[in-house]
């Protein structure tokens, strides 16, 4: 039975054994016991310093398929952005991202897109007809001169990448009182480079950009170095709780976390019986409290069970883009149910189902088709 001590002039508040008090004797034994003890802890060697610089290009340019042109160029590009992101440059890490650049773009920097024009000039007169601007008038702007001193139509006729088609739209929102109206002040290009990683994302994320920018985070990202930094900042500069690849290749496809969250929704699916869409979206964006998505109103339906109201859902759901939702006490409580419901732990990752939608893409493809890709390259990365 414990009690209260008095010790040295203090006095604990709380039951303690008698043995925790010592005296002066006692204590000078312990502080020799604390010495040695410290003494033991400075021999401990320290960690092995990581590979150098060098070391990482050169494993890179080992994962590279050999007929892939200037490998060192992509290589140090590669090393550079490991290094200031301070993301592992482990063998995994480079397979994913390689993986991901032959998937994108075959290592092009700039790859080009087939048909881009008659893609390009659909787009066009497709947002031209949905503001009701005439035909004629959308041709009659598309004859202005440019800065080069061809017409804008002939430029467009002769575009081959999305960083041509960037530049072009840049100067045609500059220059053309049509091209305001007709993209509302933004570059209807939203992805590009290497990676084709999002345009916004990397104007969100330069903050560390460890390179001159000589014109714009726009232009950046259509150089190999800016593709790589902001495509490898996408893919894996994130905590993720997967157990496989695959699933934070289906990631970059649709969205961070968009594969646990299809999780999610399947658990909430099968807990309610309300058929939901795996794809990853929790809750419908700026949605009033009063007219929730449909995934938020199945999850109300388990309100009485998980013991929440409805704002406490979607302060829950608010949480679904990061790391942090997979701790809540929502998901928690989610998938205890859907575990004990199947008699087995239910998948806490799935791939989204997700078609892609895209006027580059000109059959059906689905984020799955997408990650399996990437996986299939990853693994063959691994193995070289």
């Amino acid at each position: 039975m414990g009690r209260q001590a008095k010790c040295d002039g203090w006095r604990s508040t709380r039951t303690v054994s008698a043995w925790w008090c010592v005296g002066a004797g006692t204590k000078a034994v312990l502080g020799l016991f604390a010495a040695l003890a410290l003494a033991s802890c400075s021999t401990v060697p320290s960690p092995a310093p990581g590979p150098s610089a060098t070391q990482v290009r050169d494993e890179v340019v080992r994962r590279i398929p050999p007929t892939v042109d200037d490998r060192m160029g992509w290589a140090s590009d590669i090393r550079v952005a490991f290094e200031a992101q301070r993301i592992e440059a482990s063998v995994e890490n480079i397979c994913a991202t390689l993986a991901v650049i032959e998937q994108e773009s075959g290592y092009r920097a700039n790859p080009e897109v087939p048909n881009l024009p008659r893609i390009a000039r659909g787009e066009i007169d497709r947002r031209a007809a949905a503001i009701h601007i005439p035909k004629l008038l959308v041709d009659a702007g598309l004859k202005v001169k440019g800065g080069d001193g061809r017409s804008y139509g002939e430029q467009l006729a002769r575009v081959r990448s999305e960083r041509d088609l960037s530049e072009l739209y840049e100067e045609i929102i500059g220059r053309v009182p049509m091209g305001q109206r007709l993209f509302a002040g933004k570059n209807p290009v939203q992805t590009g480079g290497a990676m084709q990683v999002s345009i916004p994302f990397a104007q969100a994320n330069a903050q560390n950009y460890p390179y001159p920018v000589a014109r714009s985070i726009r232009d950046e990202v259509f150089t190999r170095r800016g593709g790589v930094y902001f495509g490898i900042a996408h893919l894996l500069d994130y905590q993720t709780p997967y157990m496989q690849k695959v699933h934070r290749f289906a990631d970059y496809n649709a969205g961070r976390y968009a594969s646990r969250n299809a999780a999610f929704q399947s658990a909430v699916s099968s807990l309610t019986g309300v058929s939901l869409a795996l794809d990853g979206d929790l809750l419908v964006p700026d949605a009033p409290i009063d007219k929730p998505g449909q995934t938020e109103l199945a999850v109300r339906r388990l309100a009485p069970r998980l013991g929440m109201d409805e704002r406490e859902i979607r302060r829950a759901l608010a949480q679904s883009d990061r790391l942090d939702f997979s701790g809540s006490a929502l998901h928690s409580q989610v998938f205890a149910m859907a575990d004990a419901r199947a008699g087995k732990a239910v998948p806490r990752a799935l791939i989204p189902g997700i078609r892609l939608d895209s006027p580059k893409i000109t059959r059906e493809l689905t984020t799955e088709w997408f990650a399996n890709r990437v996986d299939s390259r990853y693994r063959q990365c691994l193995q070289r």
